[in-house]
Order: C-alpha cells, then sequence, then structure tokens
C-alpha cells in the first residue's frame, strides 16, 4: 500500500474510490448531428452518453456567436490559448483575474485558525481547506478579464487583510499577489497554460502558492489538481477539476495528499474529496473528506488510514449561503471584492475596479463593454510599441522579478517577490492626516507607464 495515494488501499476511502472508478469521467458524445461542428465532444456532467446532444442544444451561445467564434477558433484546436485569441465579452464576467485571485482570501479565518493551532497536522487540515474553499468560486463559468500589464487590484476591510495583486508579465501572461494579516502570509506567482480541445479547454496551473504561519514561522506550498472547462460551444459550461492536491509544509515535511474525484456517470463523485494529513514518514494521521462546493470534515485516523475509535467525523469548513438566481453566479463576497466598500484610502489609478470594460459589463451594456475592452487592448498593444521603440523593459512598481525558476508539474515558472514596497506606500497614506476623501469611482483607469499620444 502506498500510504500517501487516498485512491489505494484498505483504508476509509478504498470502497469509495473503488466505485468511482468504474464510473470513469463523465459520459460524452461528439456532435454529429450538426453541421461543421463534427467531432466536438459534448458533455452532460448529469446523464450518460445518451442524453449529449439534447445536452448540446443547450447553453448561452446563440447560432451566429456560435457560428462566429468558431471560425475564429478551430485553427487553434490543440494549442495553448492563454493569450492567443480576443474573445468576445458575451463570456466574460464583470472582474479581472486579478480580482479573482482574491476570491480565496473569503474564508481567511481557516488560516488564523492553522496558525493558532498546536497540533501540526490540524494546522495543515485547516491551511488546506482554506485552499479547497475557493473551489467554489472557481467552478463559474464565466471568464475574468485578463489583465492589462501594469494593472493592479488592492483589497482591505475583510480579516484585517490587506491584499495586492499585479499583472508582472503580458507575454507570457504572469499575475503576482501578496496577502498579509497578524497570522500568516500568503504570495503567490500565477501563471497557465491551457490546451484548446473544440469544446473544452484544459487549463494547467503554473504557479507557486506558498503560506508562512506567522507564529512559529511554518512554510506551506501547494500544487493543485489541473482544470477542465467543459463545453465551451455546445452544451451548459461546466468546470472540473480532476486529481490530486498536495500541500506539503516545506518546514517539517509533513504533508495534505487529496484526490478530487472525476464526474462520472449521472454526475458520481463530482465534487467529492477525499484524501490524508500525513506525517514525514507518510503515516496518515487525518482523514478529510467532502465536496469543494459544499463542506469540508475531517477525522484523526490510524496508520492504515482507519477512524480511530471513540472519535467523530466533524465538519471543519462549510460555504457561506450565496445570493439567488444572480447573473453571474457571485457569492456577496465576490460582489464586495467588486465594490469600492473593501478598497482601500487613495486607490491606485491602476485598480481592476476602474476598468471600464469591467464597469460596462457590470451594468449589462455588452456593446460598450466589448468598445472598451477592444480600446484598452489596442492601448496596451500600442505602449508596447512605444516602450519598445525606445528599448525599455516593463518594470513592476510592487514586485520584482528574481533568478528562482520553480518547476511545476506542467512547466517550469518564473518567480517574482513581494518588494515591500507597497506596505510602505500603504503606511504613508494611512498616517497623513492631510490625505483627502475622493470619489474613487470618478477616477480614469490608469495602469501605463508610457504616454502614447494616439492609437497606431
Amino acid at each position: 500500500m502506498d500510504s500517501t495515494d487516498p485512491k489505494k488501499g484498505g483504508g476509509f476511502f478504498s470502497s469509495i474510490a473503488a466505485s468511482i472508478s468504474n464510473f470513469g469521467s463523465a459520459m460524452s458524445k461528439s456532435v454529429n448531428g450538426f453541421i461543421g461542428y463534427e467531432g466536438l465532444e459534448v458533455v452532460n456532467p448529469e446523464g450518460g452518453t445518451e442524453d449529449a446532444e439534447d445536452e448540446a442544444r443547450k447553453g448561452r451561445w446563440k447560432q451566429e456567436d456560435r457560428d462566429s467564434y468558431w471560425k475564429i477558433m478551430q485553427k487553434y484546436v490543440g494549442s495553448d490559448v492563454t493569450s492567443m485569441v480576443t474573445l468576445p465579452v458575451l463570456i466574460f464576467e464583470p472582474m479581472s483575474m486579478l480580482q479573482k485571485m482574491a476570491e480565496l482570501m473569503e474564508y481567511s479565518y481557516l488560516l488564523d485558525l492553522a496558525d493558532e493551532c498546536e497540533d501540526p497536522y490540524m494546522r495543515l487540515m485547516y491551511a488546506t481547506t482554506w485552499f479547497i474553499s475557493v473551489y467554489y468560486a472557481l467552478q463559474r463559468t464565466w471568464k475574468p478579464f485578463n489583465p492589462i500589464l501594469g494593472e493592479t487590484y488592492e483589497m482591505v476591510n475583510h480579516g484585517g487583510i490587506t491584499f495586492l495583486s499585479e499583472q508582472v508579465s503580458h507575454h507570457p501572461p504572469i499575475s503576482a499577489g501578496h496577502a498579509e494579516n497578524e497570522h500568516f502570509i500568503y504570495d503567490i506567482t500565477s501563471k497557465v497554460k491551457t490546451k484548446f480541445l473544440g469544446n473544452s479547454v484544459d487549463v494547467y496551473p503554473i504557479g507557486r502558492s506558498r503560506v508562512t504561519l506567522k507564529r512559529d514561522g511554518v512554510v506551506l506550498d501547494l500544487v493543485p489538481p489541473p482544470t477542465k472547462v467543459n463545453n465551451l460551444i455546445f452544451g451548459r459550461t461546466w468546470v472540473d477539476s480532476p486529481g490530486e492536491m498536495v500541500l506539503t509544509n516545506l518546514t517539517t515535511g509533513d504533508k495534505v495528499v487529496l484526490y478530487f474525484q472525476p464526474c462520472g456517470w449521472f454526475g458520481a463523485g463530482r465534487y467529492e474529496v477525499d484524501g490524508y494529513v500525513y506525517n514525514a514518514a507518510e503515516e496518515p494521521k487525518i482523514l478529510m473528506t467532502g465536496k469543494w462546493n459544499e463542506s469540508m470534515s475531517y477525522q484523526p485516523c490510524d496508520s492504515e488510514g482507519e477512524p480511530l475509535p471513540c472519535t467523530e467525523l466533524k465538519e471543519a469548513w462549510r460555504v457561506a449561503k450565496a445570493p439567488e438566481n444572480d447573473r453571474f453566479q457571485y457569492t456577496h463576497f465576490a460582489h464586495k471584492l467588486n465594490s469600492f466598500d473593501t478598497a482601500p484610502k487613495k486607490l491606485l489609478e491602476s485598480d481592476s475596479r476602474l476598468r471600464p470594460d469591467r464597469s460596462a459589463l457590470e451594468s449589462g451594456d455588452l456593446s460598450q463593454a466589448g468598445f472598451e475592452k477592444s480600446r484598452l487592448e489596442e492601448r496596451q498593444r500600442a505602449e508596447k510599441r512605444s516602450r519598445e521603440s525606445k528599448g525599455h523593459q516593463f518594470t513592476p512598481k510592487w514586485f520584482d522579478p528574481t533568478s528562482e525558476v520553480t518547476p511545476t508539474p506542467w512547466g517550469d515558472l518564473e518567480i517574482y517577490c513581494y518588494n515591500g514596497k507597497y506596505t510602505e506606500h500603504r503606511a504613508a497614506i494611512d498616517s497623513s492626516d492631510g490625505v483627502k476623501e475622493t470619489d474613487v469611482s470618478s477616477k480614469e483607469f490608469n495602469p501605463w507607464q508610457y504616454e502614447i499620444s494616439s492609437p497606431e
């Protein structure tokens, strides 16, 4: 028995894993009834192969939009489309990827609990549950806006946290983030790799996420599972993240290995997460089980992964109630991220909230959102031409590139490090009595480092 594999052995999850493996992945069927779309697979997460053709007739696309999109995209099948094509705003949500990075902060109290824990295994359990909690938000099927180079996002007024993210590279697109409160420090360098498959796209998280718990100084490192977005053109779009999540305590060698079950026939296994907290000798100490869109629970276990006598399964986290019939399936916290209630005094002009395309989409004006999106993208291209004509390189303000290159299961990653300048910037503003409160919503979005006289 490989003790670090939650899919094998005679432990608590063996019978569950065996039944799930019999189902395999959700049933799919090629689109054969639609001329020009032969061979595209439609996946119904709630049914079998006989439901796929009915599923293909559902979804958010109008036929003319679908046909136009496919003419653009069909030549990219098999390619990484992370920043290769311009996509229509009808598939977007009114949020930048930098804001979406901050959604992980919703249940930050779990990291506070981890920092306060005396038990090193319970500490890992809480920290891992925190990382799982964001998957409820990641199941939204709307695409966030790609950040403009130099764009930022700031968040305060939640859990004592100061959060900052910045778009530090455009090609390849790389975002960096830093968050901190009295209990923890969170740092991330985020980059994605994709593979477009026609009616679906595989997303590989080439990133590094680390948490430092302040009380004992332990450092936790995350390797998340990949994600698959199904039914991009035909059918109702849905998200699955089958595979392993591994959280390692780099200080002690303890770790958590969780298995995200793939969606099987008629939804069998969908959302389910099972696994263990292990000590450095790879002996299971705590079993974890739940659904990433509902709740996670834990129970102490023996060396075979069986629950200890006189213990019971206890809930560690449950998703908060979300607004009903929300247009973009937003949580209450997601709405807070878009509002100025979580913005600090003297918000940076490069903040995502100020993007005119985001604001227009939020108000329901798709035509204006599309216009503003195109205008921003053209301005970004013009700035790049101006910068390169002067022989200059883009320099992030709040994060510095390092010589460190971290390997991931899906490729190498260049690491950016928080440089501390934002902390100094914010402290100077917060300590100044002369700071005038202004209507931040009237500020113009300005991530630019170079003045462009007119678009070329």
